[in-house]
């Protein structure tokens, strides 16, 4: 059989334990403790499970909450690195603008010069116009009074038509300048202003972002919070489950070693009544004994006064013959004692509880789930064969429980040390708890109920209270034939 965790093992052997040697009222007595007891361990249990189930969620939630964690982390470094390039950006920005500065400084001194070419042209313009319409460079050279009164007309021709081309190109390429000047200033700024822009709402997103996610870690933590203190007040109710339990098994220790206190005196008594049927028994064997050798003997003393006087009628009727031998007394009756009255197995106390084949021993065995430790032996018949007593005792347990299946425990004593002794996948109980049975009494049939592979009886025997582990259990095939 597998065995019991600790506190399973001294809850629950306590109780199975308690009823010893004890009438009917003391039964119902361990009956309500056991209830109590097995109410407790019920609570205990689920306790347990509570408080498994809120480490589970709170594990769960700790999971979850590391996870929002290293998300807001993520967050924050990209956060960190969008401001990084938002203040990059304005940087740029503020250069721009230093730019800007400098290119409106250079426009507005474009635009001077324009202004001033266009004056210029345009009083040009009204000269031409004031002067009929146009200027005739070649009316200007043929009014030459001379040959170096030419050359200097033509020289100032020159001039004034390079200036005025000179003028015309400057003005066509400040004009174009300040364009491209207006464009590139315009361009840049709105590149800069937009890529502002986006870093500045990526910004706000994160910033979202990141209050969502503080908002689900404040709810997490709430739930940590609230799941701890249920966790606490199941590990106090748990705690106080305990104690009561502990007070119970308290309770349940003082009512055990009083009834093994009835117990011991009961089988005392049982002892002393036994020996005094046996010295009764000796007694009566005794007196007819000798009742009979007083018959026996008055009734050779008859014969042989009989057979005397017989024999002087004989002799005065006829001569005298020889004497005749004595005849000898017939011989007492030898005496024999009487059988002792036999309850128990002269060796060890115990008889085999069932008729089959032994097939599984004590001790370690692995049936295919691991090692485990094997507190009794196996014996195998077919659903139903006779499960018997094996000594004198008082069922303890009567019921099913676990993988034992089907189970009836009674406890013995045996000059005077208090045995147990387990009969596990019963596939019907005769027996009660409470009620005393003698060895070789039917108390169920064998079966297969419980942890159990095929129909057959599993046997322990304890020395002292079974106790639900093996730190009492005994090898049965020193006890009794496999």
């Amino acid at each position: 059989m597998n065995s019991k965790s600790k506190w399973l093992l001294t809850g629950v052997s306590s109780v199975l334990s308690l009823t010893l040697l004890i009438p009917t009222a003391n039964a119902d007595t361990l009956s309500e403790l056991q209830q109590e007891q097995q109410k407790i361990e019920q609570k205990e249990n689920e306790l347990n499970s509570g408080i498994s189930e809120k480490s589970t969620e709170m594990n769960q939630n700790q999971s979850t909450l590391e996870s929002i964690m290293a998300k807001i982390q993520e967050l924050e470094n990209q956060m960190q690195e969008t401001q990084s390039k938002i203040n990059g950006v304005q940087g740029e920005i503020d250069q721009t603008i230093v730019e800007i500065d400098d290119l409106r400084k250079s426009i507005e001194e474009l635009e001077r010069k324009i202004a001033e070419r266009t004056e210029l042209l345009q009083e040009r313009a009204r000269a031409i116009q004031l002067s009929g319409g146009s200027v005739d460079y070649i009316d200007v050279l043929l009014g030459a009074n001379s040959f170096v009164d030419f050359i200097d007309r033509f020289s100032a021709v020159n001039t004034l038509i390079d200036a005025d081309r000179e003028i015309m190109n400057e003005q066509a390429e400040d004009k174009k300048l300040l364009g491209e000047q207006k464009a590139q200033v315009e361009t840049k700024l709105a590149e800069q202003e937009q890529r502002r822009a986006e870093l500045v709402d990526l910004k706000k997103s994160l910033d979202g972002q990141k209050a969502e996610q503080a908002g689900h870690v404040k709810d997490l933590k709430a739930e940590q919070e609230r799941l701890a203190k249920e966790k606490t007040t199941l590990v106090q109710q748990r705690e106080e489950a305990i104690d009561v339990s502990a007070e119970l098994e308290t309770k349940i220790a003082n009512e055990q070693a009083r009834l093994a206190e009835l117990a011991r005196k009961a089988e005392e008594e049982r002892l002393r009544k036994l020996a005094a049927e046996r010295a009764a028994a000796e007694k009566a064997a005794a007196e007819k004994a000798a009742a009979e050798r007083a018959a026996a003997e008055r009734a050779a003393a008859e014969r042989a006064a009989e057979d005397k006087a017989k024999a002087a009628s004989q002799k005065a009727a006829s001569k005298p013959e020889a004497p005749s031998a004595p005849v000898a007394a017939a011989p007492a009756p030898a005496y024999s004692a009487p059988a002792p009255a036999v309850s128990v197995n002269a060796s060890s106390g115990f008889i085999r509880p069932a008729a089959g084949r032994f097939t599984s021993k004590f001790g370690w065995r692995d049936i295919g789930s691991g090692p485990e430790f094997h507190q009794g032996v196996d014996i195998a018949n077919s659903k139903g064969t006779t499960i018997v007593a094996a000594a004198n005792g008082f069922v303890s347990y009567a019921g099913s429980m676990g993988g034992y299946g089907n189970v009836v425990i009674i406890t013995h004593s045996i000059n005077g040390q208090t045995h147990a002794t387990v009969y596990a996948h019963l596939n019907s109980i005769g027996v009660s708890v409470g009620q005393q049975v003698s060895q070789g009494q039917n108390i169920g049939g064998m079966g297969n109920t419980g942890r159990s592979f095929g129909d057959h009886l599993h046997f322990e025997i304890h020395v002292g209270p079974w106790n639900g582990g093996r730190t009492n259990a005994v090898n049965p095939a020193s006890y009794v034939s496999l």
